[in-house]
């Protein structure tokens, strides 16, 4: 009997889009990556994925490449890892009647300015917002308002465009910058439209929901304004059982509000005064690497438990591992200018520390790096477990602080100009 298809309509660039392919291995299904460039994933080749080379930007010719290998085979289902193509997969799986989201909800969730709208009509907590589609409404949203503000686009992913303005010619500036751009980093087109909004200050946190099931609470860590880099997160979030719940709460309201409520939600919140407000809600698993977290802390795969999903297979998404800890990852960042040396080292040194379990570099030495913008910036990670979360939260900032003195040498002066 031929092996079922598990079609994955591009991928993660890092994190967990090898994982999808694996559990899909795993699980007795061949997995089969439709990109138009699978050079971007160089666990592809590593891996021996069978690859589609494809205009995945082209619904046409998307169809066309699906039709093809179901001819040959049968699909059993399609998925995406990377929240640009989740709506894209959504529709394939419905145009095939196999398991999925709404696209129509996933489309209408991307795009942060009507995710926001709906959100706000079913009485679920957001920060205040305006959307602008010219510099002018920017400016005049934020003064009405009074900055600081946080301006973003209306469709991203990984805090890419997401910027705090304290006053009215940084607003234009930033808004300026974003409403001139007509394609994102994936070069799809995006809207001209930004989101002019509410800045707050009280700690962040983000709910992973599967169906309308909320999984786990997750503290999340963000650097310095006036970019929004997560350098870090802890898992399980230590909070007071009200704010537990409030958390949780406008959470799950949210998927439901959204039409989801099929498969793995990140729903990203700040606690406001007590109120859990939702900032965003990404209807696709989270990234950076907090389904490993979830995995090694609770015994929970969310990823395998989203394969299962898109091959029609049961659920069950509690722990039979009989694990119970805490588990912390935190992002290795540049604060100046740089120049990464000795990464095996840097590995190295990071994984000494007692109850680290994974330490990475991404980039090789004689890499010049400099302080991230956004997730792209991120040199590296650490991933520790204990017993709790503040040993496992300790033992994750050590190894960063270890790991990057060893990474990062001092990037050479410029050499003065001739006079």
């Amino acid at each position: 009997m031929n092996t079922p298809l598990l079609l994955f309509i591009e991928s993660n660039t890092t994190g967990t889009g090898r994982q999808f392919a694996q559990r899909a291995r795993a699980l007795g299904a061949e997995p089969v990556l439709l990109s138009a460039d699978p050079g971007r994933y160089p666990y592809a080749a590593e891996d021996e994925l069978r690859t589609v080379v494809v205009d995945t930007a082209d619904g046409d010719a998307l169809w066309a490449a699906v039709q093809r290998l179901a001819a040959g085979a049968r699909v059993a289902g399609v998925l995406s890892s990377s929240e640009y193509y989740v709506a894209t997969a959504a529709e394939l799986a419905a145009r095939l009647e196999l398991p999925g989201p709404s696209a129509d909800a996933v489309r209408a969730c991307r795009d942060k300015s009507v995710q926001r709208r709906t959100l706000a009509e079913a009485d679920v907590p957001v920060p205040w917002f305006s959307v602008a589609g010219e510099v002018a409404e920017a400016v005049a949203a934020a003064q009405w308002r009074g900055a600081p503000v946080v301006v973003k686009p209306v469709q991203g992913s990984g805090s890419l465009g997401v910027r705090l303005c304290r006053d009215p010619g940084e607003v234009a500036d930033h808004a300026g910058e974003l409403l001139a751009a007509t394609v994102n980093e994936r070069g799809l087109s995006t809207p001209a439209r930004v989101l002019v909004e509410q800045y707050l200050t009280g700690p962040e946190f983000s709910v992973e929901v599967f169906g309308e099931h909320a999984v786990v609470t997750v503290a999340k860590h963000v650097g310095a304004p006036p970019v929004f880099v997560e350098t870090g997160h802890d898992v399980p979030a230590v909070l007071p059982a009200p704010e537990a719940a409030a958390l949780v709460d406008s959470a799950v309201h949210a998927v439901k509000a959204l039409g989801l409520g099929w498969g793995a939600a990140h729903v990203e919140l700040r606690l406001d005064g007590g109120v859990a407000r939702v900032i965003e809600v990404n209807p696709r698993l989270a990234g950076g690497m907090i389904p490993e977290l979830v995995r090694r802390a609770r015994g929970v795969d969310l990823v395998g438990a989203q394969v299962r999903a898109g091959l029609g297979l049961p659920v069950d998404l509690t722990d039979t591992t009989g694990t119970v800890g805490a588990a912390a990852i935190r992002f290795l960042t540049a604060g100046t200018d740089a120049v990464l040396g000795d990464t095996d080292a840097a590995e190295a040194t990071a994984l000494a520390v007692p109850g680290v379990v994974a330490a990475a570099l991404y980039r090789p030495p004689g890499t010049r790096v400099g302080p991230a913008e956004d997730f792209r910036g991120r040199l590296g990670h650490v991933i520790a477990v204990a017993a709790g979360p503040g040993e496992a939260a300790r033992a994750a900032d050590t190894a960063r602080a270890l790991g990057l003195a060893t990474a990062l040498e001092h990037a050479p002066m410029k050499e003065a100009m001739p006079v």
